[in-house]
């Protein structure tokens, strides 16, 4: 039985989230979550997606739904971040059946002071589930991490509960990812905070589980955005076995992986490491930094290869009259960066094992 066999091709929502992620939880594999900036970007990783046959995750950051919208439009109030989330959701809802493979529909990070933007898209949600049934995103992320442990599962308790109604997803943070994303930088945080303990779990496990089963963590395992030297970050996915080990004992049941998780930072990451994040309860991956680089790459080689044809509008090798229209079109150019970057989301899809899963 494939996935497709107990979810639809295109945006899922409610229980159907959970189907997808439980999915991927009992057949050991996790889905890759790609950042969206753009129509075109949105556009590579669903044809990744179907080309490796798998289920995808689509994901906004604030900056990226604030450039989706436009980087003229003001954004002091979040009001670009919220426009650009908005059209980015119903742009992606509209074309992802044409795809073939179920998508979730995710916003990235949102800390404490972004709250206003995770305010609009909830608001977005609900008058799309009063028209449709259905809410506009699949899933939210909220970022507290950088807060202490009560107030940041309180807060998320209380979003959690007006998300409930509405069959959205949750997806949390505890401990803190380092390094540097969209404004919210993390490179100097001590090591001690880059890894979440087995307590924390369940103490967000148990006040969530109250209200709904639709929720993961984001535990911290040495994770940190972009790309480094090798040896300059110690991931250690082998704690999140022990995490899952305590919730476990706790709950007196048999199952594996009884929660489930998130890997963030997972750029430049080891083979092995993914595959024991995943072995040990991973159902969600991001994937950006390698991501950005692959779709640039395409852009770079084509203008460097064809730079005699690029100069002018008309005049190149073959003759001072000829026109360069056909080099210049951005059609022409920014799918070859689509190409490049549809590559790495394959990799990706190969990588968390979810490649050949419909």
């Amino acid at each position: 039985m494939g996935i497709l066999d107990i979810v639809p091709a295109g945006v899922v929502s409610g229980k159907d989230v959970y189907k997808v992620f439980d999915y991927a939880r009992e057949n050991h594999f996790a889905i890759p979550a790609f950042n969206v900036t753009t129509s075109s970007v949105a556009n590579a990783a669903l044809e990744a997606a179907r080309d490796s046959k798998s289920p995808v995750i689509l994901q906004l950051s604030q900056g990226g739904a604030a450039y989706f919208a436009g980087k003229g439009l003001a954004n002091d109030k979040q009001q670009a971040s919220i426009a650009g989330a908005t059209a980015a959701a119903h742009y992606i809802r509209s074309v992802a059946p044409s795809y073939g493979v179920p998508v979730i529909l995710h916003s990235d990070h949102c800390a404490k002071k972004l709250l206003p933007w995770f305010d609009g898209m909830l608001a977005a949600d609900e008058e799309h589930f009063a028209k449709t049934g259905e809410p506009l995103f699949s899933s939210h992320m909220l970022d507290l991490s950088e807060e202490p442990k009560e107030e940041n599962i309180k807060i998320c308790v209380e979003y959690l509960k007006r998300m409930a109604k509405i069959g959205i997803w949750l997806e949390m943070e505890i401990g803190i990812t380092g390094g540097e994303e969209d404004g919210v930088n993390n490179e100097h945080v001590h090591n001690s905070a880059l890894y979440t303990q087995p307590e924390d779990i369940w103490d967000i496990y148990k006040a969530f589980s109250e209200i709904t089963p639709n929720f993961s963590i984001a535990a911290a395992f040495g994770n940190v955005h972009g790309v480094y030297k090798p040896g300059n970050v110690v991931l250690r996915p082998e704690l999140l076995k022990m995490h899952q080990d305590y919730v476990r004992d706790q709950l007196k049941t048999n199952k594996e992986n009884p929660v489930f998780l998130v890997f963030h930072g997972g750029s430049g990451s080891e083979k092995q490491e993914i595959y024991t994040a995943v072995d040990n309860g991973v159902i969600k991956m991001n994937v950006d930094t390698d991501t950005q680089f692959a779709y640039l790459e395409g852009i770079r080689d084509f203008i460097l290869n064809k730079k005699d044809y690029l100069m002018t509008q008309v005049g190149n090798p073959e003759g001072p009259d000829k026109p360069n229209k056909k080099q210049y079109d951005p059609r022409v150019w920014v799918r070859e960066g689509e190409k490049t970057m549809s590559k790495r989301c394959q990799i990706a899809f190969d990588d968390l094992k979810s490649s050949n899963k419909l």
